[in-house]
C-alpha cells in the first residue's frame, strides 16, 4: 500500500475515533432542564417517565473502548503502511513478507539447482563427450550393428523420444511407429538424422468448408479402397472424382511424397487411425503434427547415435 492510502486510512479512523467522543458527549447532555432521577414533564397512560440515564459504568466502558482505539492505533500496526510505535509488521505484512521471504528463497534454490545442472552437465560432457564424438564418425548403419552404440543409442532414446514414440518406439495416435518400415520424410540414415537434427513439422490441410459431409463420407470411403479394404463401390467411385484435391500431396496413385511429408494411403498403416470415422475428421479439420528440433538440444553427436538406434529398429 501507498504512503497515500495509509495516511488516508489514518485520518478516517481518528476521524470516526473523534466523531464518536462527540457522539458519546452529546447522549450524556442533559437537554431536558430536570436533574437526574427526578420525574420528566409527560406522562402515558399513568406512567411517568424519570430522566434516568445510561449507567454510569456502561460510559464508563464506552470511554475506555475509546481510548484503547487510540492506545491500538499508536501502538500496533494494520493502517497500511504504519508498523506502529512497537514497530511490528500486521498480519498481511507478515504473510507478504513471509512469501517474499519463499520466493526469494525458491528463486535462490532453483538459481542453485540451475548451477548445479549446469556443472553436472558440464562434467558429463567432459567425461562422456569424447565416446560420443567418437561414434559419431562411424556410419550410422555401422553404428546400428553395433550392440554397444546400440544400447547406449537406446539409453538416449528411452530419456528424450519414448515420451511421443513409446519406450518400444511404436507410437500412437499422431506419433509413429518407428519399428515399421513406414516413414513420412524417409527412412534412410540421412532422412532419420536430419528429421531429429531440424525437426518436421506436418500440415494435413482441412476441407471442411470445401467438401460437404456427403462429399467428405465419399472421400473417405475412396481412401479406405486405397489400401484394399472393402467399401461400397459407389461411393468410392463418387470419392474418387474429388481425390484430385488431395493427390496434389499425396500423389494421384496415393502412395504419398516423402519430401511433404505425406502418408502413403495405400498400405493400412494410419498414423491417426484408418476408420471411416477418424477418415472423415481427418478430411474435414485437417492435423498439425510438429516433430521438434533436438540439434540444440543433443548436440549432433547424439543425435548421430539416436538415429542409428532409431535405424535398426526397421532394419534388423
Amino acid at each position: 500500500m501507498s504512503s497515500f492510502w495509509s495516511a488516508w486510512i489514518i485520518v478516517l479512523t481518528l476521524a470516526f475515533l473523534v466523531f464518536i467522543i462527540w457522539l458519546l458527549r452529546w447522549n450524556m447532555t442533559n437537554f431536558t432542564g430536570i436533574k437526574e432521577g427526578e420525574l420528566m414533564d409527560h406522562e402515558y397512560d399513568g406512567i411517568v417517565e424519570i430522566n434516568n440515564p445510561l449507567p454510569r459504568w456502561w460510559m464508563i466502558l464506552f470511554w475506555v473502548t475509546i481510548v484503547w482505539g487510540f492506545i491500538y492505533l499508536a501502538l500496533f500496526p494494520g493502517l497500511g503502511n504504519f508498523k506502529g510505535l512497537l514497530g511490528w509488521s500486521s498480519s498481511n505484512q507478515e504473510v507478504l513478507s513471509i512469501a517474499e521471504s519463499k520466493a526469494a528463497t525458491e528463486a535462490n534454490r532453483e538459481a542453485g539447482l540451475i548451477v548445479q545442472y549446469d556443472r553436472e552437465v558440464k562434467a558429463a560432457d567432459d567425461e562422456f563427450g569424447p565416446l560420443f564424438a567418437a561414434l559419431s564418425q562411424r556410419p550410422i548403419e555401422e553404428l546400428a550393428k553395433d550392440p554397444e552404440a546400440t544400447e547406449i543409442g537406446q539409453r538416449l532414446f528411452l530419456q528424450n523420444c519414448a515420451q511421443c514414440h513409446g519406450s518400444n518406439a511404436m507410437g500412437g495416435k499422431g506419433f509413429p511407429n518407428l519399428t515399421d518400415s513406414d516413414w513420412l520424410y524417409g527412412g534412410s540414415p540421412e532422412h532419420i538424422k536430419k528429421t531429429l537434427l531440424d525437426g518436421r513439422n506436418g500440415v494435413m490441410t482441412p476441407f471442411g468448408n470445401q467438401f460437404n459431409d456427403q462429399q467428405i463420407s465419399e472421400l473417405a470411403t475412396y481412401v479406405l479402397s486405397l489400401s484394399g479394404r472393402k467399401v461400397d463401390p459407389e461411393l468410392a467411385a463418387a470419392g474418387q472424382k474429388n481425390f484430385a484435391v488431395c493427390s496434389a500431396c499425396h500423389g494421384a496413385d496415393g502412395k504419398g511424397n516423402q519430401q511433404l511429408g505425406a502418408p502413403n494411403l495405400t498400405d493400412n498403416i494410419w498414423l491417426y487411425g484408418g476408420s471411416q470415422e477418424t477418415i472423415e475428421e481427418t478430411i474435414r479439420n485437417g492435423r498439425n503434427g510438429v516433430m521438434p528440433a533436438w540439434k540444440d538440444i543433443l548436440g549432433e553427436d547424439k543425435i548421430h547415435v539416436i538415429s542409428a538406434y532409431v535405424y535398426g529398429l526397421s532394419n534388423d
